[in-house]
């Protein structure tokens, strides 16, 4: 059980420590509207119109709304097959989605269609994204859009954790799915790109990496976080663009180790 005080103490200090310049956000998938906290907003009963999924990401993390959406409140239907609230068509797995705009053969755009990652259909009956710091829900996953030099410090603090790296399934298409659907089925951590909904209709800044996780590991993260910024590792960069500078002992030792004995 996520405490909600907590967590908007950890998303403070995430949003401190990452100098992030949008908000980070929480996620839960509904299984049935009566999951909808009271204060959220549907867009076409409560703004008039539908949403692309990356639009109330966008309006989540810039303006701070709690956005629920369900089937009928979505414009792109990717999400919407993702998700799982619908089967996906046949046209969909046959290709036709990417071929011809963006996939070479009709064969290419069903292979990309067959492996888009998505939920079980029938599980989820809509999709609620609020700012982390002031959710009134326990989420699934978190989300922070931001720079790869914040998604370097999120993988230095993974690889403190436990020695390994970030191995993300990255797709130039249906970003708002890769962020959400493998850190829920697979509980792992998944960094993505932004895909060209995400930039062109939800303003997301071309420089931006987006990472999401489990809520479960929002403290080991902060952990690790702080850890690297104790080593000098942290935010802002500390320049030292010179030439043989002056390496750790532990990297002179393995040098020398390797043969390379004019290392200091």
């Amino acid at each position: 059980m996520v405490n909600l005080d907590e967590m908007h103490r950890q998303a403070r200090e995430l949003e401190r420590s990452l100098r992030l310049q949008s908000l980070p956000l929480a996620l839960k998938m509904l299984k049935s509207e009566d999951e909808m906290p009271e204060k959220g907003q549907r867009p076409v009963k409560d703004m008039g119109f539908h949403l692309n999924f990356c639009q109330a990401l966008s309006l989540s993390r810039r303006n701070g709304l709690t956005i629920a959406q369900s089937m009928e409140d979505m414009w792109c239907f990717e999400p919407v097959v993702g998700f799982g609230f619908v089967k996906p068509p046949k046209r969909f797995l046959d290709g036709y989605n990417r071929y011809p705009a963006s996939a070479r053969t009709l064969e290419a755009g069903s292979t990309w269609a067959r492996n888009m990652p998505r939920f079980e259909c029938g599980v989820y009956w809509g999709v609620l994204t609020a700012p982390l710091e002031k959710a009134n829900f326990e989420p699934d996953v978190f989300i922070i859009y931001g720079a790869p030099a914040k998604m370097t410090q999120i993988m230095l603090a993974k690889n403190w954790l436990d020695g390994r790296d970030i191995s993300p399934v990255l797709s130039s298409h249906a970003a708002c799915v890769y962020y959400v659907v493998p850190p829920i089925k697979e509980g792992k951590w998944q960094m993505s790109i932004p895909c060209g909904g995400d930039l062109r209709r939800a303003a997301s800044e071309d420089y931006n990496m987006v990472f999401s996780a489990p809520i479960e590991v929002l403290g080991d993260l902060l952990l690790g976080l702080e850890a690297m910024r104790k080593e000098g590792f942290g935010l802002p960069l500390r320049l030292t663009p010179s030439v043989e500078y002056p390496l750790p002992e532990r990297y002179v030792q393995i040098g020398h180790s390797i043969g390379m004995d004019w290392v200091r």
